[in-house]
């Protein structure tokens, strides 16, 4: 049976230009450079201010009066929604506008020089080929460089690559042969430590490249006889194991320690990639106040393309107007639309950034003026939220992703967010002070005797802190500090 019903309902949808906007504001600074440079190249009725009228646009307008001829007005297109003067200014200068550079002309600008050079794997079969080997031998050693990851090592199965040489080499080889290869050669390269299977090869391999001296001697026994006992510190079994006394121990551990457990990244190549962090926001102290700037330094400043304007502009005073005009009227007014969406977008991005961070800046004004880490106050995103009538989500999309500058370092905005916790006095500290003590404590303590997380507790209680020692634990975790017994020393 057929059935009809009528229901009512609210529903909240974004719109397309908030869609738009959302997109940008979660954007870093690297990436919004990109952005616009992608709008200005797809949408021809957007300029950049600083660059002179496009060629081809003028020769369209050009043509622009021309089409009259060859298209009757037979062919009706309704453009009687189009409101021309809307999109007509009598302005040099449009309100379109929006950005400002940050910067003045004789900022100083920084750079990175880069060098040419070669390539780890390169640099180690430059040393390859200084041996006497077959064809096949060859083959078979640069097929082991090739599966050397960054830090130097071969992480991969000998027998896989035994079957790879056959499958994809067509060179049918033994195990012994491939490994011979592997200790015997690719092993003896620098630096030392190079092709190692694990790290216990490879601190043996460094090893056995040392003056033998007692303690390299020692160090060799313990890393090859006693690598487990040794990566636990079990100090005292490895002192009775080998009858030797604490100095001759601490000596022996003074070796290994001196050893580079990642011998791959000796090996410096201006052919990687150098990664560098573009901050968003930068903070500087003037008098004693903050002073907070948007990094606008390679974002151009946007307008309407005047081009497309006078293009609507003679079509407003044309008389007769052709079916082809008519159509290319419809097609500007798409781009001029998309163009005012996007510049109005770009102007709502950065006061949105702006007003956020400024909020951040003067709840942590404390912080800033001082770099103290223990001036951190708890903050939550609803707390920012609430002090500029923004949605969480916003501020939440500004934190996550924007990098700020301050006179302390540059670091993640949404590292300054943090909960709190309440101590003896009743009053709310942020759970980055209370790392940062735990951190201190944990630094000043006897490395011979380590403090274990339930001292820790109590010596954190004294302080005025009640913490649970799983909650220790954690923060412990965070701050990347092992246990106790790992942090022994002798």
């Amino acid at each position: 049976m057929l059935k009809q019903e009528l229901n009512l309902k609210l529903q909240q949808k974004l719109s397309p230009q908030q869609i738009q906007l959302m997109k940008l504001v979660q954007l870093p600074t690297v990436a919004f450079e990109q952005r616009v440079q992608e709008e200005l190249e797809e949408n021809p009725a957007l300029d950049d201010q600083s660059s002179e009228y496009d060629d081809e646009y003028s020769n369209e307008q050009d043509d622009w009066e021309n089409d009259g001829d060859d298209y009757g007005d037979d062919q009706v297109i309704d453009t009687s929604d189009i409101n021309i003067d809307e999109y007509l200014s009598d302005d040099d200068v449009p309100n379109y506008k929006t950005y400002t550079n940050n910067y003045s002309d004789d900022d100083e600008e920084k750079s990175i020089p880069y060098a040419q050079g070669i390539s780890f794997i390169e640099f180690l079969s430059s040393q390859v080929s200084t041996y006497r080997l077959t064809e096949q031998q060859f083959k078979i050693a640069e097929f082991i460089l090739g599966n050397i990851d960054d830090d130097g090592y071969v992480r991969r199965e000998l027998k896989s690559l035994v079957d790879d040489l056959a499958f994809t080499q067509n060179i049918f080889v033994s195990y012994e042969e491939v490994e011979n290869i592997l200790v015997n050669y690719i092993q003896k390269l620098d630096p030392v430590g190079v092709g190692a299977r694990n790290l216990q090869e490879c601190l043996l391999i460094q090893l056995e490249n040392k003056n033998q001296t007692p303690a390299v001697e020692l160090a060799e026994k313990l890393i090859f006889e006693s690598f487990d006992a040794f990566t636990k510190k079990h100090y005292s079994k490895l002192l009775a194991k080998y009858d030797v006394d604490e100095e001759e121990l601490r000596e022996a551990i003074s070796e290994i320690e001196r050893l580079n457990p990642k011998p791959g990244k000796s090996f410096s190549s201006s052919g990687k990639i150098v990664e560098q962090i573009t901050p968003d926001f930068t903070i500087n102290i003037n008098d004693g106040e903050l002073e907070l700037s948007l990094n606008g330094r390679n974002v151009p400043e946007l307008r309407v393309s005047n081009t497309f304007a006078e293009m609507l502009d003679t079509y407003k005073k044309t008389e007769h107007k052709s079916a082809q005009q008519k159509e290319a009227v419809i097609f500007v007014k798409q781009k001029l639309d998309s163009a005012k969406w996007f510049i109005d977008a770009v102007q709502q991005r950065r006061n949105t950034l702006m007003y956020t961070m400024e909020a951040i800046m003067k709840f942590q004004k404390e912080y800033f003026l001082t770099g103290d880490e223990t001036k951190i106050k708890p903050m939550i995103l609803k707390d920012i939220s609430d002090r500029i009538g923004m949605d969480i989500s916003t501020v939440s999309r500004v934190a996550n992703s924007k990098y700020v500058a301050t006179p302390y370092g540059t670091f993640l905005i949404k590292d300054l967010f943090s909960e709190s916790l309440t101590n003896e006095e009743g009053e709310e500290v942020s759970t980055r002070e209370i790392k940062r003590i735990l951190q201190d404590v944990i630094q000043d303590e006897d490395k011979r005797k380590p403090l274990t997380d339930e001292k820790l507790t109590e010596i954190l209680k004294e302080k005025g802190y009640p913490i649970a020692r799983r909650t220790i634990a954690k923060y412990r975790e965070q701050l990347n500090i092992p246990v106790a017994r790992l942090r022994k020393e002798i």
